[in-house]
């Protein structure tokens, strides 16, 4: 009786976190990586278009040139490149350039599947003890995922931008830390995002998610990370200043058109309102109780202001969309994950006007932006303890932290 009792749970056990065979393998992961391999090769022969960048830059960073070193950004205002995303390329220095590209490429491309893990941890976690389906989970971020993987092969392999990889992947850490109330980590891990690429100050707000009194201590921690990485170079050299005001051409399928900003180069205040309003449209999803929000919206900013439009912005909008439809609602079927794909990236494909693809990023923008601020949704309700009489309550409940740390 007691074996087939055995047996039984954990054939439950299999069942609800969707193993394969007893093995440390879940259905939804192995299809999600045999994606993630199919786009890589698919994408890998025409990738790498920007490494060089990072290759010149890692470069630059470790050598005595009078260029490089604490001078770097000052003579290379067009590195936009965060030193923590730099001192990562330097990994691939012992190799040639093809290998190290392909080095980085590949690496950059795992690390699309380790955060689509840990956003289903985080999304676990998030709904701990309101009798999550894990199952339904599951099936979710398998749906969302499909989504996510293409333009995140788009970043990672076609562009090669290890500096937004990093940015990103540091920031879906973050939103783990916080699920699991770690302020220290939460500083930390959003700083190593800022220090991998600039544009990922607009994910702070998710600080003030956290208790109110943990607020100060990590904002301190934050902001001390953030000094130890880019300090140096501002007293190094105090022409890096004039890095902050490099400027890329305001492309006409930009958004930027439709506010009937014509300039032919960045205009001197889009970078500070754009920060500004990912870091107010963050705070405002805090309030209103939607962190899980908050990577969306500095996203929705990003590419509502930047005056370019290259296809690999989008991948931030799909965390952001994977980060909303895992995390902050219930809905079975991410919508909001192949809305992005469908318009951002299948836009660009099919629409042949640029006004008319500037029109599109403008529309979802707005209609995704007031969707999460506004939208009603399914705030998760956790029952309250009982002194007595409990032990079925807490029994589901350690059950679902080990489904938790099984990785949903």
């Amino acid at each position: 009786m007691r074996e087939a009792r055995t047996a039984r749970t954990g054939t439950d056990y299999e069942a609800a976190t969707g193993r394969i065979a007893g093995l440390p393998l879940r259905r939804h992961h192995v299809l999600l990586a045999a994606w993630t391999v199919l786009w890589f090769f698919l994408v890998e022969p025409s990738g790498g278009f920007s490494w060089h960048y990072l290759r010149q830059g890692e470069q630059l960073l470790f050598s005595g040139q009078s260029d490089g070193g604490l001078s770097l950004y000052a003579h290379h205002p067009e590195l936009q490149i965060g030193p923590v995303s730099l001192a990562a390329a330097g990994l691939t220095a012992p190799f040639s350039a093809h290998t190290g590209e392909l080095i980085a490429e590949a690496a950059s491309a795992a690390l699309g599947l380790v955060m689509l893990v840990v956003v289903g941890r985080t999304a676990a976690l998030y709904y701990l003890g309101t009798g999550t389906n894990h199952r339904r989970l599951q099936q979710r971020l398998l749906i969302a995922g499909l989504a996510f993987i293409p333009m995140w092969v788009e970043v990672s392999v076609r562009f090669a931008h290890l500096d937004d990889v990093l940015a990103l992947f540091f920031t879906t850490l973050a939103a783990h830390a916080l699920a699991r109330g770690k302020p220290t980590q939460v500083a930390l891990f959003l700083a190593l995002a800022v220090d991998s690429k600039p544009w990922a100050i607009a994910f702070a707000p998710l600080i003030l998610a956290l208790p109110r009194r943990t607020w100060l201590r990590t904002a301190l921690w934050f902001a001390a990370l953030v000094a130890v990485a880019w300090l140096p170079f501002y007293l190094g050299n105090l022409d890096t200043m004039a890095a902050a005001k490099f400027t890329i051409p305001n492309q006409p399928a930009s958004a930027l058109r439709w506010f009937g900003v014509t300039d032919p180069a960045t205009p001197w205040w889009d970078r500070p309102t754009q920060f500004a309003l990912g870091l107010g449209l963050g705070s405002i999803a805090v309030w209103r109780g939607r962190w899980p929000a908050v990577v969306l919206l500095g996203a929705d900013a990003r590419i509502l202001l930047d005056p370019s439009v290259y296809t690999y912005y989008t991948a931030s909008i799909l965390l952001g969309t994977l980060l909303w439809d895992a995390v902050g609602q219930k809905r079975l079927v991410p919508w909001w994950s192949w809305i992005a794909l469908v318009a951002l990236y299948g836009g660009t494909l099919v629409i042949p006007s640029d006004s008319a693809r500037g029109f599109v990023r403008l529309a979802f923008v707005v209609v995704s932006a007031a969707y999460v601020l506004l939208w009603p949704t399914q705030q998760p309700r956790r029952p309250r303890p009982r002194a007595h009489g409990d032990g079925g309550r807490r029994a589901a409940r350690r059950r679902e932290r080990v489904l938790v740390g099984a990785g949903s």
